[in-house]
């Protein structure tokens, strides 16, 4: 049973920190793609995701933690593990490695090959593209019909 334990501490680790970092750097490539210069747009994004990607980690952690008191020896290692494991990867890869590594990149982190461009979907999730569509040309509301 012990040999199933890394495969579910990394499982639950790597969703985990994918949340995190999506959260992240999402609210930084916000910023860029409004306009903010790289840097700017890295330090903007982190002002205003971190605190919850904080509370995020220590709720969990405070979670897998309470694991530890478990009289399962399984259970218990891992809890720990996974507590110390969103430990480093939220406060010492998420917040201060991937910050650190696109701002030393600078405009390079959100570079996209074009081929690559071309072959994605343009998901506009914050609706910019409907907010530069004009309004739809008719006289009045639409009649509303029941199908009675």
């Amino acid at each position: 049973m012990m040999s199933l334990a890394p495969i579910i501490i990394v499982g639950i680790l790597f969703g985990l920190a994918m949340d995190y970092q999506v959260f992240l750097v999402s609210r930084m490539r916000e910023e860029h793609v409004h306009g903010a210069e790289p840097t700017q747009a890295v330090v903007s994004g982190f002002a205003h995701s971190a605190r919850v990607v904080t509370a995020a980690a220590i709720i969990m952690i405070s979670v897998f933690a309470g694991f530890i008191l478990s009289p399962e020896s399984l259970v218990k290692s891992i809890g720990f593990a996974l507590a110390a494991a969103i430990l480093f990867d939220a406060f010492v890869v998420r917040m201060t490695i991937v910050p650190a590594v696109m701002t030393l990149l600078g405009e390079r982190a959100w570079w996209l090959p074009r081929r690559l461009d071309r072959i994605l979907p343009d998901i506009d999730v914050e609706g910019e593209q409907l907010r530069e569509q004009p309004a739809p040309e008719h006289a009045g509301p639409e009649l509303v019909t029941s199908g009675r």
